[in-house]
């Protein structure tokens, strides 16, 4: 018993309470199908669509709203228990990974694979959006969206600079163009303003930007590769952002009063802008509208990619599903209709991954938040960029672990007056090191990840990423 790891004994506590109460319910089911979302934007979209299936359909579909941790926490009491979850489940991608815990027949999700390849849909979808919902080669999930990253930037900030951001196309053009934003202007000693909004405790940002300068936590069969020189190289990089005179980034979080607070007043100049973002910023600062403008990612070398991806959503058919034909219809009708992929950029700023959708003019529409910027159009030029993503269910307990070494990277930095990258690089290796061994511990003692007899580790498993 003590080779098997607090989390299992969670999932098996939440397991077995659920088919308690599956018990003293008598086995009811719900009429109909149900599905569980966990964005209440989702819903109030969804709502109309599914009240017109309802009107012509039998069975109908039942829309329930739930929170992320309770998605996630029926989701796999039902799938480790056996028990019933929701016909349909839209599944965030921070937690879709856990699902892909274990053997590939052990997974709770339908496996959609043939039957997308079949009806075509696999050629409709935008290719790199069924990342985080691929394990081992199968699809387990419908994409939501794309989430193409570009660069937010204060062109009030930028034009009282002098500053011509069409002469950025690297990050080195980026931090050269942008350092006259840098300036003490009460002369208290203090800097008022950076060019850019980061700090290596900002995970997604993290991620983003080690996927779009080519690194990667895991290879394609789900092996850690935490402690690769491309990824030591990419940290030591950052922290240089943060630290030393030649010091660019600022910290100034996001879904924070204080963070808006810091936005307001300009303390940074440029923000990470994946689509959804723009939805935020509108509903939460009110008062930027018309100050901000969207440009591609700084790439990390001439030529190279100017986008990344942030976040995602996928609606996946639990094997447990009632009527898995029923779903299936249901699903396609949700998540391929020209009108969801309007109504989703309308009322959410998100882009659709159905390709035949981008033609659509509701995406060379005009945004006064931005301008007047046509924002649809230059996320959608991006949307087939966006760098390939691990569906591995240690991917955010390695990003975690990568922005500790972010973290003592910088204090090393700070306390050896160390600031320049290259010199920065081998104790980020080593850091990154000390992470590689954290994460192959935690994937060595899951014992639910193990396949066959109770010996093999994740190094057994070629399979890892799921």
């Amino acid at each position: 018993m003590r080779h098997y790891s607090l989390g299992v004994w969670i999932v098996v506590a939440i397991a077995v309470l659920s088919s308690v109460g599956v018990a003293v319910r008598g086995g009811h089911k719900a009429e109909g199908l149900t599905m569980w979302t966990f964005a209440r934007p989702h819903a109030a979209m969804y709502r109309p669509i599914v009240d017109a299936w309802n009107e012509n359909h039998d069975p109908g579909v039942d829309l329930q709203l739930l929170s992320l941790a309770a998605v996630e926490h029926r989701m796999l009491a039902g799938f480790y228990a056996g028990v019933e979850t929701a016909d349909l489940i839209e599944v965030e991608r921070s937690i879709a990974g856990r699902a892909f815990t274990g053997p590939l027949e052990a997974v709770g999700f339908t496996d959609l694979t043939d039957r997308m390849r079949e009806e075509g849909l696999i050629d409709r979808i935008n290719p790199p959006s069924f990342g985080p919902w691929t394990s081992r080669g199968h699809i387990f999930g419908i994409p939501h969206d794309v989430h193409p990253v570009l660069l937010g930037y204060r062109t009030d900030l930028i034009e009282a600079a002098g500053i011509d951001v069409t002469l950025i196309e690297t990050w080195d053009d980026f931090k050269r163009v942008m350092r006259p934003l840098i300036v003490d202007a009460d002369g208290d000693g203090d800097v008022d303003r950076y060019p850019l909004a980061y700090w290596p405790t900002d995970l997604d940002k993290d991620e983003l930007l080690i996927l779009q300068a080519g690194g990667a936590l895991f290879d394609a069969d789900g092996r850690a590769t935490i402690d690769t020189a491309t990824n030591a190289a990419i940290l030591a990089e950052l922290v240089s952002w943060c630290v030393g005179p030649d010091r660019i980034a600022c910290e100034a979080p996001d879904f924070t009063q204080s963070g808006n607070d810091l936005k307001r007043q300009g303390y940074a100049a440029c923000y990470f802008f994946p689509d959804w973002m723009c939805d935020v910023w509108n509903k939460e600062l009110p008062e930027l509208s018309g100050k901000l403008r969207l440009m591609p990612l700084p790439a990390w070398e001439p030529g190279g990619l100017r986008t990344s991806v942030w976040g995602g959503t996928m609606l996946a058919i639990p094997k447990t599903a009632k009527d898995f034909d029923a779903c299936w219809e249901f699903a396609k009708h949700l998540y391929l209709s020209d009108e969801l992929a309007r109504t989703l950029y309308r009322v959410g700023d998100i882009i659709t991954p159905i390709t035949e959708h981008w033609d659509d003019p509701v995406f060379d529409e005009p945004d006064p938040y931005f301008g007047g910027q046509a924002k649809g159009r230059l996320y959608i030029q991006m949307a087939p960029h966006i760098p390939a993503r691990s569906s591995s269910p240690y991917n955010r307990r390695a990003i975690e672990r990568v922005s500790d070494a972010g973290m003592r990277l910088l204090e090393y930095a700070k306390s050896g007056e160390v600031y320049d990258p290259g010199a920065l690089q081998p104790k980020a290796l080593e850091l990154l090191h000390d992470a590689q061994a954290e994460v192959e511990r935690q994937m060595a003692r899951t014992a639910v990840f193990r396949e066959g007899d109770s010996s093999k580790t994740s190094q057994d498993n070629p399979g890892g990423d799921g």
